[in-house]
C-alpha cells in the first residue's frame, strides 16, 4: 500500500476545531487541555467515514494532535485523550491515513502503543477509555497500516510485549477479544512473523513466565490456535534453526525448545506438522544427555491423555520406541517412566510397549528394573484392562528379582492388585480370575531362603490377603476360602509360615521361661543361645543379634514389659489383646523419640511375628461354624468358586494345620461336636483330619468333657480296626495322646485284631497292621511280647515268605496306588511293622534287629522278590525294594539298630537311589533327604547321595545336589550355634562324609575293572558330585583336611574284607581318583591340614606300623583321560554321523516321561536291571521299559549293529548281584544296546547298565580306518578346549 500525497488542510493550515472547543496550545494548563480534549475526542467518536466535509475541516486538527507536543505531553490524560483522537482519525480516514511521514507514523503507532499500558489497572477511572482506544483499533485493524513501514516489527514487538504484560484476570472476555483480534490480524495479515515477534508470544509459553502471568499464556495459546495456518511455518523455521543446524543464536527462547515443543503440542499438534520428523533426528543424536530430554519431551506428547501423536507419526513412534533399549542408563529409565502414562490413556499402544518393557525387565540396572514392575502395577491399579497377561507375567518374573527392592516392589504390587480385585472385588468376578494365580504366587516367595522374603509375605498375608483389621468373621470367611483355593504348593507355605511363627513364639516363651531362674553362666549361656536362633528369624543377622541382646537386657530389667510379651505369647491370648500388647511394648521402647530407631524396628519385626493376628479361640468358633455351613449346603461355596466337597476337606485340613500352632484355640464343645460329625462323613480324608485335630487338641477331654469322651471313644477304636490305614494311624495315636486309661483302650483295639489276622484275605490286613504296628511302637512295654509271636509266625513265616497271588505281568516299574495288588500293600505293611515294634522296643536284647535286617537285605538281593518263586510283578517288588531300603534307613535313625548295620548292609540301602525304577529312586531320595536334614541319620548316609550322579534324569541329579547343599549348610549352621556340639565333630562335620563315600564307591556292584576308564570316570563323577558342595569354600582349610582324610585311607584296610587283596586295591584306587578331583579343583590343598581326621573303624582298620602304601594306583593314561575327557579313539561306524558332546561327558537324554517306568530293553538279562545308557532309542524304548517294540525299518540297523559289535568273549553269564547289578562288560549285549552303542560312539549312561563298547577298527579286518589329519594347532586348541570344560564341570 503506497502512502498518499501529504493532504493539505482547508483555510491554508488553519486549524478549525469543534464548535466550542478553543485553540489547543501549549501554552493553557493540562486541565484546560483535557477538557478541551475531551470534546475534541466527543466529535471524533461522533464522525463517521462518510463525512467527507467534516474530515476536511478537521484534517489540520488531527494533524495538529499527532505535533511532538502532544506526544510527549508528561500528562497521563492528555496522552490517553490524544491517543483516542488519533486512533479515531485513523478510523475515520482510513484506509489513507492523513500522516504520511514514515517516521511520523511510527511515533504515533508506539505513542499509542504505550498508552495501551492503561489497560492493566481496571479499577481507574480511565479504564473505560483506554478500553475504548483498544476496541477501536481492533476494530479498525489500524496497525495493519504500518505494513508498508520499514521496521514495522519494532512496532509489532512492543505491541505484543505491552499487550502480554498488561492482561490479568481482572480483564473480562471483551478485553482478551479485542487484544486477540488485534494480535491475530497483525500475524494473518502480514506476510510473515519474525523470530523476535515469534519469540513474545513463545516466551509466554515457559514455564517460569507461565507460572508467573497465567492470562498471559492463555492469551498466547489461543492466539496461536487462531493463527495455527499463518505461524506453522515460522515455528517450524525456528526449530529447523536450532534442533537440525544448531543455531542457538537465533533465539533467546533455544533453551527452551523442549518445554514450548510440549506446550505448542498441547495446544494444536498442527503447530509442529514439520518439526516432529526433527525429533526422530534428535533422537538418534551421540549426546546422551540430548536424547534423554527429548525422549522426556516424547514421552509427554505420547503419553498425553487425548494425543494421536504414536497413530499419525508411526516412524517416530518406532524411533521412540528404541529408546528402551537405549546404551544411556537415564534414558531407559525415562522410557520405563513413561510406559505407566502411555498405558492409562492408551490402552491400544499395550501391545507395542510390552515387548520393550519385556526386555527391560531384565534390564542388568536395578532402578529400571524396579520401574518397570511400578510401571505396570500403577497401569494395573487404575484399571486391570490396561495390562495383558504378559505384563503381569513380568511382575511374576520379577519377584524372583536377585535385588531385595526390586522383590519387594513386585511382591507388594501384586498384593495391592490382589486386594483391590481379588478381595474387595472391585472389578468384578471375571477380572480376579485373571489374577487369581496371584495369590499362590505369593505364597510361593516363602519358599526362598532370604528372610527378608519370608517375612514381607507374612506382612502381605496378614494385610493385603487376609486384612487382620476385619472383623472375625469376616476374617475367617476370607482365610476359610482363600485356603480352599490355595495350589499345594501354596497350602504347603502357608503352613510353613504357621509353623514357623509358632516355633518363634516357642523361642520367645523359652527366653522368658529363663528370665525366670536365678542369674547363672549356664543361664547365660542358654539365653545367649536362645538369642541367636531368634535373631536368625529377623533381617540382618548380625545387626538382629545387637538388637536382640539389647532387648533382652531390656526385658531384664522391665518386669512389666516381660508381663506383656508373656501376655501376647500366651496360648490364650486374642487377637485383640494381641494388639493391645504390642502397642504398649512399642510404646514403652519408643523413648527417647529418635528420626529412625533401628532397634525399634527390630523388634517391631519380631513381634509382627510372634503375635496371634488371626488367629484366636474366636477364630476357631468362627471357622468351625462356616464348615458346618458348607456340610449342611447353607454356605457361599459355589459362589466363593469352590465346591462343597472341596470346602469340607479345605476347612478340615486348615483346622488340622491350625491345632499345631494353636491347640488351646480348640477347647470348646461346640468345636468338638463339629469335629464328630465329621469323623462320620464318608469322606476318608475329613474324618482323618478331624482324628488329628482331636490327637492335637484333646489334652483335656478326658477331664472337662466327659460326653465328647464317651462319644469319641467308640468312634476311635472303630477306625482303628476298620478305617483307611491313615485313619488307623490317628485312631492310634489319639487314643495314646488324650486318654488317661490308654492301656485299657489300646489292648481293647489289639487282642481282637491280633487274633482276625488272616494272610488269605490281604484286603482286611492292610488297617490291622497299621494299628498293631503303632500300638506296638507307642506300648512297647505292654505289647513288645505278644507282638514277637505275632512276627515270627505271621508277619515272617505267613505274609511275608509266602506269595499267594499271581502279579500282573504288564512289564510296568510303577504302577498307581490303587493298582498295587492288596497282597503287596499288606506286604509293604507289614515291613513297616516290622519297623515300628523295633523302635518301639529301642533294644536288641532278643536280637530281634539282626534277624530283621537280614531279611530286609535279602529282600534288596532279590530284588523284592523274597521267595524268588517269579509270581510277584515287577512294579509290586519295586514297592518292597522302596519298603525295605526305607525301613533300614528308619532303623538306622536309632542308635542301637544303627551301630548294629554292617557296611554291607549300608550299602545294600544305599543302593536303592541307583534303583532301575523312576519312583523308587524318587522317594527314596526324599525320604533320606527329610531325615539326614533333620539330622536324624547319620553322617554316613549322606554319601548315598553320591550315587545320584549316576541317575540318567537330570532332575533326579538336580533335586540330589539340591538336598546335598541343604544338608551340609545345616549342619554348619548347626556347629556355628551350638559350640557345645563340636564334641561331636565326627557326627556333624560334612567332611567327614567322604570316608563313607569312599568306601561306598569302591563296593559299588559296577566296579569291577579297576582299571577300565569308563568305570573309573563314574567313581570320578561320583566323588566330584558330593566334592564340589564340600570344596565350594576353604573353611578352616578344609581342602587340605580332605586330601590327609583320603591320604590315611591309603593307609588303612577294607574292613568288610581287610585279607582281600583285590578289595583293598579297589579302594585304593578310588582314594586315588578322590585325590586327583582334589589337587585338580583345589590350589589350597597341599597346606597343612588343620587337624587329623578320624576314620570310622568299623570300615578301616589300621594296617601294620610297617606298611607303606606310596604306590600310584592311577596309569599316567588314565590320569590324561580323566583330566581332559579325551576318548578312545572310535570305530569308525561309530565315528559316522556321531553327535556332537562336551569331551568328557557321556551323551544322556531324559527320560520323556518318567512315570512310565517300563523295564529295561532286555527281559531275560538280569544285569540290565539299572544303568543301562541314557540315551533314548528311535524305536520308542525308554527308561525301563521291558519289552520295546522294533520297528521294521529299524531291523537292519540292529543286524549291522550286532555285527559290529559281535564279541565270542561276551557270552559269559553274569555274577549273582547284590540288590542291583554290576556293569559288566560279560552280560550278552542285547540288539538295541548294541544298536545304540554303534550309535553314538560307546557313550555310556546314568543309572543304569551300560552296553557294550564297539570293536576297534583296527581290530575287525572287515572294517577299514578311515585316517583325516588335522592341522597340529587346531589339535592342540580343541585339546585345550576339552580340558577347560572338563576342569570346569
Amino acid at each position: 500500500m503506497e502512502f498518499p500525497q501529504q493532504q493539505k488542510p482547508a483555510g491554508d493550515g488553519k486549524i478549525t476545531y469543534p464548535p466550542g472547543v478553543k485553540e489547543i496550545t501549549d501554552k493553557i494548563t493540562n486541565d484546560e487541555v483535557v477538557k478541551r480534549l475531551k470534546m475534541v475526542v466527543k466529535t471524533y467518536m461522533d464522525m463517521d467515514q462518510d463525512s467527507e466535509e467534516e474530515k476536511q475541516r478537521y484534517l489540520a486538527l488531527a494533524l495538529h494532535l499527532a505535533s511532538e507536543s502532544f506526544l510527549r505531553n508528561p500528562n497521563k490524560d492528555v496522552r490517553l485523550l490524544v491517543a483516542c483522537c488519533l486512533a479515531d482519525i485513523f478510523r475515520i480516514y482510513a484506509p489513507e491515513a492523513p500522516y504520511t511521514s514514515h517516521d511520523k507514523l511510527k511515533d504515533i503507532f508506539l505513542f499509542i502503543t504505550r498508552q495501551l499500558k492503561g489497560l492493566e489497572d481496571t479499577k481507574s477511572p480511565q479504564f473505560n477509555r483506554y478500553f475504548y482506544l483498544l476496541e477501536n483499533l481492533a476494530w479498525v485493524k489500524s496497525y495493519n497500516i504500518c505494513f508498508e513501514l520499514e521496521d514495522c516489527n519494532e512496532i509489532f514487538i512492543q505491541l505484543f510485549k505491552t499487550l502480554f504484560s498488561v492482561i490479568n484476570n481482572s480483564h473480562n472476555q471483551k478485553v482478551q477479544m479485542h487484544m486477540l483480534d488485534l494480535m491475530s490480524s497483525i500475524i494473518m495479515e502480514g506476510d510473515g512473523v519474525t523470530q523476535e515477534l515469534l519469540d513474545t508470544i513463545l516466551i509466554n509459553l515457559i514455564p517460569a513466565h507461565k507460572n508467573l502471568n497465567k492470562q498471559a499464556y492463555d492469551l498466547a495459546k489461543t492466539l496461536l490456535k487462531r493463527t495455527v495456518q499463518n505461524i506453522e511455518t515460522c515455528i517450524a523455521n525456528f526449530f529447523n534453526q536450532v534442533l537440525v543446524m544448531g543455531r542457538s543464536s537465533v533465539s533467546d527462547l533455544s533453551e527452551h525448545v523442549f518445554d514450548l515443543i510440549q506446550e505448542l503440542f498441547c495446544i494444536d499438534p498442527l503447530l509442529l506438522t514439520s518439526v516432529m520428523p526433527q525429533l526422530e533426528f534428535k533422537l538418534k543424536s551421540n549426546d546422551g544427555e540430548e536424547r534423554l530430554a527429548v525422549v522426556r519431551l516424547l514421552a509427554k506428547l505420547f503419553g498425553a491423555k487425548d494425543s494421536e501423536l504414536a497413530t499419525h507419526n508411526r516412524p517416530l513412534w518406532q524411533c521412540f520406541l528404541g529408546r528402551f533399549n537405549d546404551i544411556h542408563v537415564p534414558v531407559r529409565l525415562e522410557s520405563v517412566k513413561f510406559a505407566s502414562h502411555c498405558l492409562m490413556n492408551h490402552p491400544d499402544l499395550a501391545r507395542d510397549l510390552t515387548e520393550f518393557l519385556k526386555v527391560r525387565s531384565h534390564d542388568p540396572e536395578e532402578a529400571i528394573r524396579h520401574d518397570v514392575i511400578v510401571t505396570i502395577i500403577n497401569a494395573g491399579k487404575k484399571d486391570l484392562n490396561l495390562v495383558n497377561d504378559q505384563l503381569l507375567g513380568f511382575v511374576r518374573e520379577r519377584t524372583l528379582d536377585k535385588r531385595w527392592r526390586v522383590r519387594k516392589e513386585a511382591m507388594m504390587g501384586l498384593a495391592q492388585l490382589y486386594k483391590k480385585y481379588c478381595l474387595h472385588h472391585e472389578a468384578g468376578k471375571d477380572q480376579a480370575q485373571k489374577i487369581s494365580w496371584i495369590k499362590d504366587k505369593l505364597l510361593h516367595i516363602y519358599y526362598q531362603n532370604s528372610i527378608d522374603d519370608k517375612l514381607l509375605v507374612e506382612k502381605i498375608f496378614a494385610q493385603y490377603m487376609v486384612p487382620h483389621s476385619l472383623d472375625t468373621e469376616e476374617k475367617m470367611k476370607c482365610l476359610y476360602y482363600l485356603y480352599a483355593c490355595l495350589d499345594t504348593n501354596a497350602v504347603k507355605a502357608l503352613n510353613e509360615m504357621w509353623k514357623c511363627q509358632n516355633m518363634l513364639r516357642g523361642l520367645v516363651r523359652e527366653l522368658l521361661d529363663l528370665h525366670k531362674l536365678p542369674v547363672s553362666e549356664a543361664n547365660n549361656t542358654a539365653m545367649f543361645g536362645k538369642l541367636m536362633t531368634i535373631a536368625k528369624n529377623l533381617p540382618d543377622a548380625g545387626k538382629a543379634q545387637d538388637f536382640m541382646k539389647k532387648f533382652n537386657q531390656v526385658l531384664g530389667e522391665d518386669e512389666k514389659l516381660r508381663l506383656q510379651l508373656d501376655t501376647l505369647i500366651s496360648p490364650t491370648c486374642s487377637c485383640k489383646q494381641a494388639e493391645i500388647c504390642v502397642r504398649e511394648i512399642t510404646r514403652k521402647l519408643t523413648f527417647p523419640k529418635q528420626p529412625t530407631n533401628p532397634f525399634l524396628e527390630m523388634v517391631k519385626f519380631l513381634l509382627e511375628r510372634i503375635a496371634p493376628v488371626h488367629i484366636d479361640s474366636e477364630a476357631i468358633s468362627a471357622l468351625v461354624k462356616l464348615l458346618n455351613k458348607s456340610i449342611e449346603g447353607t454356605a457361599d461355596d459355589d459362589e466363593e468358586g469352590v465346591t462343597q466337597d472341596t470346602a469340607i476337606r479345605s476347612g478340615l485340613e486348615l483346622l488340622k494345620v491350625l491345632s499345631f500352632t494353636h491347640p488351646t484355640a480348640f477347647h470348646s464343645a461346640e468345636t468338638y461336636e463339629s469335629l464328630l460329625q465329621c469323623l462320620k462323613m464318608e469322606d476318608d480324608k475329613v474324618a482323618e483330619a478331624a482324628i488329628q485335630i482331636f490327637r492335637n487338641t484333646g489334652q483335656k477331654i478326658e477331664t472337662e468333657l466327659q460326653q465328647i469322651r464317651s462319644t469319641l471313644i467308640p468312634v476311635l477304636h472303630q477306625k482303628a480296626k476298620r478305617g483307611t490305614p491313615h485313619q488307623a494311624k490317628q485312631a492310634v495315636h489319639c487314643i495314646h495322646a488324650i486318654f488317661n486309661n490308654k492301656e485299657v483302650q489300646l489292648a481293647q483295639i489289639f487282642e481282637p485284631l491280633s487274633r482276625s489276622l488272616n494272610a488269605d484275605v490281604p484286603e482286611q490286613l492292610i488297617t490291622p497292621l497299621v494299628s498293631l504296628g503303632h500300638i506296638s511302637m507307642l506300648a512297647p512295654d505292654q505289647f513288645a511280647s505278644p507282638m514277637k509271636s505275632i512276627v515270627a509266625n505271621f508277619i515272617v513265616k505267613d505274609l511275608l515268605m509266602n506269595d499267594r497271588s499271581l502279579g500282573n505281568k504288564n512289564g510296568k516299574l510303577w504302577t498307581a496306588d490303587d493298582e498295587v495288588s492288596p497282597e503287596v500293600l499288606a506286604k509293604v505293611q507289614a515291613v513297616k511293622l516290622l519297623v515300628r515294634w523295633l523302635l518301639g522296643m529301642k533294644n536288641n536284647q532278643s536280637k530281634s534287629a539282626n534277624s530283621t535286617l537280614r531279611l530286609l537285605s535279602a529282600m534288596l538281593v532279590s530284588e523284592g522278590d523274597l521267595t524268588e518263586q517269579k509270581k510277584i510283578s515287577k512294579s509290586d517288588m519295586s514297592r518292597l525294594r522302596l519298603a525295605a531300603g526305607g525301613a533300614i534307613m528308619k532303623l538306622a535313625q536309632e542308635p542301637c539298630y544303627h551301630d548294629i548295620i554292617t557296611p554291607e548292609q549300608f550299602q545294600l540301602c544305599g543302593l536303592v537311589i541307583n534303583d532301575e525304577c523312576y519312583q523308587v529312586r524318587q522317594i527314596f531320595a526324599q525320604k533320606l533327604h527329610l531325615a539326614l536334614v533333620r539330622l536324624l541319620l547319620p553322617l554316613q548316609y549322606l554319601a548315598v547321595f553320591s550315587l545320584c550322579a549316576k541317575d540318567p534324569v537330570k532332575e533326579r541329579r538336580a533335586h540330589a545336589r539340591q538336598c546335598l547343599l541343604k544338608n551340609i549348610t545345616v549342619r554348619r549352621e548347626y556347629l556355628k550355634q551350638n559350640p557345645l556340639a563340636h564334641e561331636k565333630l565326627v557326627s556333624l562335620l560334612p567332611e567327614y562324609v567322604v570316608p563313607y563315600m569312599i568306601h561306598l564307591l569302591a563296593h559299588d556292584p559296577d566296579f569291577t575293572k579297576p582299571q577300565d576308564y569308563e568305570q573309573l570316570r563314574d567313581i570320578k563323577e561320583c566323588l566330584w558330585f558330593m566334592l564340589e558342595v564340600l570344596m565350594t569354600k576353604n573353611e578352616n582349610n578344609s581342602h587340605a583336611f580332605l586330601r590327609k582324610m583320603v591320604e590315611n585311607i591309603k593307609h588303612t584296610k577294607d574292613a568288610e574284607n581287610p585279607d582281600d587283596p583285590k578289595a583293598n586295591e579297589k579302594l585304593y584306587i578310588v582314594c586315588d581318583v578322590a585325590l586327583f578331583v582334589i589337587v585338580n579343583k583345589s590350589t589350597a590343598c597341599h597346606l597343612e591340614a588343620p587337624k587329623d581326621p578320624i576314620l570310622p573303624a568299623n570300615f578301616f582298620l589300621p594296617q601294620d606300623k610297617e606298611f607303606v602304601n606310596d604306590k600310584d594306583y592311577l596309569t599316567s593314561d588314565i590320569r590324561q583321560m580323566l583330566l581332559t575327557g579325551k576318548p578312545k579313539p572310535s570305530p569308525v561306524l561309530a565315528a559316522v554321523n556321531k553327535p556332537l558332546t562336551v569331551p568328557g561327558r557321556r551323551v544322556y537324554t531324559k527320560t520323556s516321561d518318567p512315570a512310565s517306568n517300563t523295564s529295561s530293553p532286555q527281559p531275560s538279562s538280569p544285569a540290565l536291571k539299572t544303568r543301562e545308557a541314557g540315551v533314548e532309542l528311535e524305536s520308542g524304548a525308554r527308561e525301563n521299559e521291558e519289552n520295546p517294540v522294533i520297528k521294521p525299518q529299524e531291523e537292519k540297523k540292529v543286524e549291522v549293529a550286532q555285527k559290529v559289535t559281535s564279541d565270542p568273549t561276551t557270552g559269559a553269564s553274569p555274577a549273582k548281584r547284590r540288590g542291583r547289578p554290576p556293569k559288566s562288560a560279560a552280560t550278552a549285549p542285547s540288539p538295541l544296546a548294541s544298536e545304540k552303542e554303534s550309535g553314538t560312539g560307546g557313550g555310556a549312561g546314568r543309572g543304569r547298565k551300560r552296553a557294550v563298547p564297539s570293536q576297534d577298527p583296527a581290530s575287525d579286518p572287515a572294517v577299514e580306518p578311515i585316517n583325516i589329519k588335522i592341522p597340529k594347532q587346531q589339535q592342540q586348541r580343541e585339546d585345550g578346549t576339552k580340558r577347560q570344560i572338563d576342569l570346569q564341570r
